[in-house]
């Protein structure tokens, strides 16, 4: 608030009813959002809303309206999530464009409709996957990485860019020991591959996807049956790399063939390997990183894309292994 008790205020009117209503969501939802995101008030009348608050939120909740209004006029569909998403946008770097953003249309699935980045890493993340043959996308779970990248490799398929998508990822976390397993192996492999399946399943219907399958078009198959391979004309998408040990990585690595795309990802803080075994993701980081034809791609926290809650509890935990480190720190010294 100023000094004095004097606050800023900020009136915006809308030349489109219709629009309006949906800037203003469903029974004012989206305005509620934006209120309680960022400690101002709205009231509305008809096509006008007035914003009251500080200088700084209500010039930030100006923006954020108006480039909102401006997404709905070129025909983009907006949900309520795209109000925090957008929110952490603009709140981490004002300088952005939120069409440059939301506007970038991957591919239009027949569940989940229009796939679009949610944030400023996303944009990057997928102009990375157009310029590079090779993108590693590294951070925590929920952050698109898996998600995004299938959704490329569709586009890419769709539009005959690569002629197969391979998906990949360990299959088990201490050296793929699949002989131990019951079952054949199909029986074996199936539920270390099935998230794989299950982002497939979300840009295309079952029936489309079973057909490509058995087609071999796409193949879903654990990291091991890639050795001795070369893909080409192919989009290789290389899943849970953080528990990959360094010879798998390099096998799979070079198995990247003419005409190829390969997008690695994993979280680094998620590594299921034996204590004596490193990282194959970790490794690379330091062999990869002076290669010009790869990109690596960080996410944060702030790139969560599922329930607000994922990303308060990634923060927590990685508080928590902050203050353990510290306190080894503090024990060691002593000792």
């Amino acid at each position: 608030m100023k000094e004095g008790g004097k606050e800023k205020v900020e009136k915006i009117t809308f030349d489109d009813n219709r629009l309006a209503n949906q800037l203003f969501g469903v029974q004012g939802e989206h305005l509620r959002r934006i209120q309680r995101a960022l400690g101002v008030r709205i009231s509305t009348k008809a096509n006008t809303i007035i914003i009251y608050g500080d200088d700084i939120e209500v010039d930030l909740s100006r923006r954020l309206i108006q480039e909102l209004y401006s997404l709905l006029k070129k025909g983009y569909p907006l949900y309520p999530s795209d109000i925090d998403y957008s929110i952490q946008i603009l709140s981490s770097d004002n300088s952005v464009n939120l069409e440059e953003i939301f506007l970038d249309t991957i591919y239009i699935s027949s569940k989940r409709g229009v796939i679009t980045p949610k944030s400023i890493v996303q944009k990057e993340y997928l102009d990375a996957i157009r310029h590079y043959d090779m993108v590693i996308g590294i951070g925590p779970a929920g952050t698109g990485k898996t998600y995004l990248a299938m959704a490329m490799a569709v586009s890419f398929l769709f539009k005959k860019e690569v002629e197969r998508i391979v998906l990949t990822r360990p299959a088990v976390e201490a050296g793929e020991k699949l002989g131990f397993l019951p079952g054949d192996m199909y029986e074996k492999v199936n539920p270390y591959l099935r998230p794989l399946y299950d982002a497939l399943h979300d840009m295309m219907d079952f029936d489309k996807a079973s057909k490509l399958i058995e087609r071999g078009i796409i193949e879903v198959a654990p990291l091991a049956f890639m050795r001795g391979r070369t893909l080409n004309d192919s989009f290789v998408i290389l899943d849970e790399a953080q528990n990959t040990v360094s010879e798998q990585m390099k096998m799979f690595l070079t198995r990247l063939g003419f005409n190829s795309k390969a997008v690695i990802t994993g979280d680094i803080t998620q590594v299921d390997l034996p204590e004596n075994k490193n990282s194959g993701l970790i490794e690379i980081q330091g062999i990869l990183k002076d290669i010009r034809g790869i990109s690596f791609v960080y996410f944060s926290e702030k790139d969560v894309v599922r329930h607000p809650l994922v990303t308060d509890i990634i923060r927590a935990y990685e508080k928590a292994e902050s203050r353990a480190r510290l306190k080894g720190l503090k024990g060691h010294n002593r000792g």
